[in-house]
């Protein structure tokens, strides 16, 4: 051991941390059976380089599947449930999807409910009304209007009395448009920011104070969208960065009030404004006609038609809407976050998720970048403007081999 230099305990030391904190991630994505086979590899590996310090192995690996052992065991073992009895939680957002089935949910497991919806007389506010207990009670809420959201305030506080909030479920949000940054108007990153940061910002500071006196709990669905950098995504990606940021500090500044702060990254879903292809056909439409003439030279008419269903395409085709949140595992939908009395503070869950985690955390930035556009964007078709580029430079190569030919020629001729 004395023969060993400085420089290799350097390297045993990164090398330890290093596999360390990948077994850890991979062990807590949940990605069937890789997870195990790729956390044995990496202990073998470092099983190899502390062999050369002879050390048991042999103790190394009863550890190694000690440890395995365990994490199998904690996730086939469901959370404690807390006693729903008195305890009321406002959810945002509950027209359709995470929402709507949040709020069947909880309302199933015996909390009062307080469903925000933008329609009353909407069909996701007429299933809740028709599903649920008269514990459920409907508010009629745009987020980014500050006096329905104090209305809704007054109205809680009315029916609570003197309890207090124990949770709040933030789970409004909006995806105005998919498309390149640069063709993306303003008006659609405004309309993100509105509802994404400063709505859910708005909310969440208004019931803040019912939420510290009962000691309860935030539970915010976010999205992977704020942490990386998905093509087509730029304006909702920068206003679920500016949430999640919120948040997580949010999260530090309750500790002392005894409220807990969560947050929830899914996979992608096919909620009600993400399947409305109407809506989506009006936006480009709308997009066509906002354009700056010059921009829509540059790229091309055939470019924007083709772009959002080619981004559209690579989100999976997800449970519907209403089942969305219950193909989550158990104890990490929206729901199960409020009700148990322990739970992750960032879960990160849904098909590949923990995958692309991974490799945004420890693989090279190229790797991370490559992965993210072979698997959210189709591309087919280059900006217009490209397109010409690459056929006047192929129309200049042809010429200038002819030309080179022709020289040629013209030198055999004069010898």
């Amino acid at each position: 051991m004395d023969d060993y230099t400085l420089p290799f305990w350097i390297y045993l030391g990164v090398l330890t941390v290093f596999i360390g904190g990948a077994m850890k991630k991979i062990l807590a994505s949940h990605l069937s059976s890789a997870p195990p086979l790729v956390a044995w590899l990496g202990a073998t590996v470092l099983v190899e380089r502390l062999w050369a310090l002879c050390l048991p192995a042999v103790l190394l690996a009863l550890l190694g599947l000690a440890c395995c052992l365990y994490s199998a065991t904690r996730t086939g073992t469901s959370p404690a449930t807390l006693p729903a009895h008195s305890k009321a939680v406002l959810i945002t957002g509950c027209d359709s999807g995470f929402g709507n089935a949040t709020a069947k949910r909880l309302d199933a497991l015996g909390f009062e409910v307080f469903a925000t919806v933008l329609d009353l007389s909407g069909d996701g506010a007429r299933e809740l009304q028709r599903t649920c207990s008269p514990r459920l009670t409907l508010l009629q809420v745009d987020i980014t209007q500050p006096q329905q959201v104090q209305q809704a305030l007054l109205d809680t506080k009315a029916k609570l009395g003197l309890k207090g909030l124990w949770g709040l479920v933030n789970n409004a949000g909006v995806c105005v448009n998919f498309g390149d940054a640069e063709l993306s108007l303003m008006s659609n990153y405004r309309g993100c920011m509105e509802v994404n940061f400063f709505g859910t910002l708005n909310i969440t500071k208004s019931f803040l104070p019912l939420l510290r006196q009962a000691k309860g709990r935030i539970v915010t669905i976010s999205s992977p969208a704020g942490d990386q950098p998905f093509p087509c995504l730029a304006a909702y990606g920068a206003s679920k960065a500016a949430l999640n940021l919120f948040i997580n500090t949010l999260r530090h500044e309750l500790e002392p009030w005894g409220v807990r702060v969560s947050t929830i990254l899914p996979s992608s879903y096919k909620t009600g404004q993400s399947s409305n292809h109407t809506y989506w056909e009006q936006q480009h439409k709308h997009l066509l006609q906002s354009l700056p003439p010059a921009l829509l030279e540059d790229y091309g008419e055939d470019y924007l038609t083709e772009r959002p269903w080619s981004c559209s395409r690579a989100t999976p085709a997800r449970p519907t809407p209403t089942s969305a949140p219950l193909s989550l595992p158990r104890r990490h939908r929206p729901g199960a976050a409020v009700a148990t009395a322990a739970g992750a503070l960032r879960c990160q869950r849904g098909p590949g998720v923990g995958l692309m985690y991974f490799i945004h955390s420890y693989c090279p930035f190229s790797i991370s970048n490559r992965f993210l556009q072979k698997l959210f964007v189709k591309k087919k078709l280059l900006p217009l403007a490209l397109r010409r580029q690459s056929g006047f430079d192929l129309n200049l190569s042809l010429h200038n081999n002819n030309n080179n030919n022709n020289n040629n020629n013209n030198e055999e001729k004069l010898k």
